[in-house]
């Protein structure tokens, strides 16, 4: 089998293909293992600072405080939603563009043998 310059470019184009594809799947599988095996394994928990000086902390009541807390908590919860949802956007679209360009070159490749 004699290695031009077109097959060449048809295995790297293969093997970018299938790496992508490949990179894909493993996202998308560690997403699915924190959603749904290590499901604390992503969350953050952030508090509130705390005020050092104690004019300051006699304004803020604790039921001020507390909702401040809840918020903040309902934000992290959002924003790691958010995040998931990133993260199996990028990795089903690294699937979806990876596996085509695998298959295309590779069949060329199979065509020229």
């Amino acid at each position: 089998m004699k290695l031009n310059l077109r097959l060449a470019y048809l295995y790297l184009f293969s093997a970018v293909g299938l790496i992508v594809a490949i990179i894909g799947s493993v996202r998308l599988v560690d997403l699915a293992f924190r959603v749904l095996v290590f499901k604390n394994s992503d969350v953050y928990e952030y508090s509130a600072a705390q005020v050092a000086s104690p004019d300051l902390a006699s304004k803020i009541s604790t039921e001020e405080a507390k909702l401040q807390e809840e918020k903040i908590r309902k934000d992290n919860v959002e924003n790691t939603k958010k995040q998931r949802q990133r993260d199996a956007s990028g990795a089903l679209s690294m699937i979806l563009i990876g596996t085509p360009i695998y298959f295309y070159h590779w069949r060329k490749i199979e065509k020229e043998r």
